[in-house]
């Protein structure tokens, strides 16, 4: 398994990142799935905090914690997004980005 783990985590993380919302989109928002979709997947700009790290990728790095849009502070603001009705699915998208970049830490 250690052998597949390189393999298999990018292949896990980018089907979260853009499959996974596709699916909450479509069970949460049915008559306007491929708009809720759309905005969940638009939220992977909250990586662009990674061009402030050096180096820009780092592999063993967990994001989580580390850059200023994957803070606490910052997942604070996204978990208060919900619980209004015009952020509420960008707040879903932001929410659901970084439990896929949490779960990348726990990989060997």
């Amino acid at each position: 398994m250690d052998q597949l783990a390189p393999l298999l985590q990018p292949l896990v993380h980018y089907s979260l990142h853009f499959l996974a919302p596709g699916l909450i989109a479509y069970v949460c928002c049915r008559e306007h799935w491929k708009h809720a979709w759309l905005l969940m997947v638009a939220t992977m700009l909250v990586d662009l905090d990674h061009l402030l790290a050096t180096p820009v990728f780092d592999p063993d790095r967990c994001s989580i914690g580390y850059h200023p849009l994957h803070s606490a502070y910052a997942i604070g603001v996204y978990v208060l997004g919900l619980f209004f009705r015009p952020t509420r699915i960008i707040a879903t998208g932001l929410i659901f980005h970084m439990l896929t970049d949490f779960q990348d830490c726990w990989w060997p």
